[in-house]
């Protein structure tokens, strides 16, 4: 059995999904810490992990305590769960105390200043491993895998990733209700998107390729967003003639956003603005659902086009008498699944989701028993 000491940084819903997901999972012995800079949301995260079978060994940290450093010198692994601006500080804290680190976050500056950090690291730097980016990537390139030895070719016309985070339900003007981070939601949609197109890597503003899609009978729209993609674009640009991620979202939602942005003066902190728009006017649930599809599409030996799909929809979860919100779980899942491969494989420096073994991750203990087997999708 695999053992180590796990820090987790940040007790909002994904650190402390993590933390219940790593007490409860028998694939690994981990003394689990739990860190965070608010007293009440150590306190919160805490009695909600508790919650589940009445007792927990997780250890709460103040974020802000001089004791901090003796804390990480005794962990193996850090995983992230703070706001992605936060990143680089905490990679530097992993190289520091010569942990392990895998985060969570889609921004790509932070992505590369961690990567330029950890180059030549002693421990491993997963990076962007939680649903999107993520769980949806290795899913794809899983996809491109099978194409391969189903086709005998890896040259690809193209590969789609797809995923949304959404409500049971949505009402108008916006058909929307939030099920995670507001200003993660207000940056993807103003941020650039990277995209292959022709088999160069481009960046595509947000929003800026609107389209419908039906998924297992239900129509969704999609949209570029940034991040989602993680390195896949800079891995398969000359293999796969194009590539991109998308937001899933219900159809009347991007009409919304891009009126509300058109109003919001190109001067001001756009993000910022919607984001504070979107507060004002949108609620936030808890009963929510995860959506998540990846296809590939080429030609085979016959010269007839192909295409390989996958599609998977989550729902909450309990664990004993706590409830996981299905972004709860879908998050926290391949990040727990990194820590137990990190620890595993003792590996180092930079490690992207192109150099993750696909069939380990997708059928590993722990995102299989939030997602299901692969051979079960």
């Amino acid at each position: 059995m695999v053992k180590g000491n796990i820090f987790i940084a940040g007790a909002g819903g994904i650190g402390r999904a993590a933390a219940l997901l790593l007490e409860t999972n028998e694939a690994m012995d981990a003394t689990v810490f739990i860190g965070d800079i608010s007293t009440s949301q150590l306190d919160s995260a805490i009695e909600w992990i508790a919650s589940a079978f009445g007792t927990t060994n997780v250890t709460p940290v103040n974020m802000t305590d001089d004791s901090l450093s003796g804390v990480f010198d005794q962990c193996d692994v850090l995983l992230d769960c703070l706001p992605g601006s936060l990143a680089p500080k905490m990679a530097q804290y992993s190289i520091d105390h010569n942990m392990h680190y895998a985060n969570l976050t889609e921004y790509v500056s932070e992505t590369e200043q961690i990567s330029a950090l950890a180059k030549n690291a002693s421990t491993g730097f997963v990076l962007q491993t939680g649903l999107a980016p993520g769980y949806i990537n290795v899913l794809a390139l899983r996809l491109y895998e099978e194409f391969k030895q189903d086709h005998n070719t890896d040259k690809l016309d193209s590969m789609q990733m797809k995923v949304g985070a959404l409500s049971k339900n949505a009402t108008s003007p916006h058909h929307y209700a939030f099920t995670w981070s507001p200003i993660g939601v207000a940056t993807e949609y103003v941020k650039d998107a990277i995209v292959v197109r022709n088999n160069q890597r481009q960046l595509f503003p947000a929003l800026s390729g609107r389209g419908l899609i039906t998924i297992d009978g239900t129509v969704y729209e999609d949209n570029y967003t940034s991040g989602g993609a993680a390195n896949l674009p800079s891995a398969f640009a000359d293999k796969i003639t194009n590539i991109d991620y998308k937001t899933l979202r219900y159809p009347g939602h991007y009409q919304w956003v891009e009126k509300t942005l058109s109003e919001i003066p190109i001067s001001e902190n756009r993000a910022k603005k919607l984001f504070d728009i979107m507060l004002e006017t949108i609620p936030v649930v808890d009963d929510d659902v995860v959506i998540i599809y990846a296809s590939v599409t080429g030609k085979d030996s016959n010269g007839f086009l192909r295409n390989h799909e996958k599609s998977l929809k989550v729902t909450p979860m309990k664990i004993g008498n706590a409830k996981l919100r299905a972004i709860q779980s879908t998050t926290a899942a391949p990040l727990c699944e990194m820590a137990y491969w990190l620890l595993k494989s003792k590996s180092s420096g930079v490690i992207y989701q192109t150099d993750i073994d696909t069939e380990s991750f997708l059928n590993g203990p722990y995102v299989s028993m939030v997602y299901g087997a692969y051979t079960d999708l």
